[in-house]
């Protein structure tokens, strides 16, 4: 993706300068595209650290001990269905 920008910044001003664009107007507008591809580089990098250390974390916390999981429970009312201790219901 770099190389692709680092083309289009040279490439645009030669056309610019072939279509009767002056060379000040043509130096302007590749500075122009070296600003704006350099902020987006810095913005890509930052993005990719963050996505990598979200990912170590994510990764931590799913490793955990014991971790059972979202929809795993343990102790009283561990199995929702129970309906007591065994005594007599009024279905009996």
């Amino acid at each position: 993706m770099v190389r692709w920008a680092a083309f289009s910044c040279l490439l645009v001003p030669v056309v610019l300068v072939v279509y009767g664009t002056s060379f000040g107007g043509a130096a302007v507008a590749t500075l122009g595209l070296v600003a704006v591809t350099a902020a987006c580089r810095v913005m890509l990098r930052h993005s990719e650290k963050a996505e990598r250390a979200a990912g170590r974390l994510l990764a931590a916390e799913q490793s955990a001990p014991g971790h059972r999981g979202r929809h795993s429970r343990t102790g009283a009312g561990a199995h929702r269905g129970c309906h007591g201790s065994g005594g007599i219901s009024p279905h009996d």
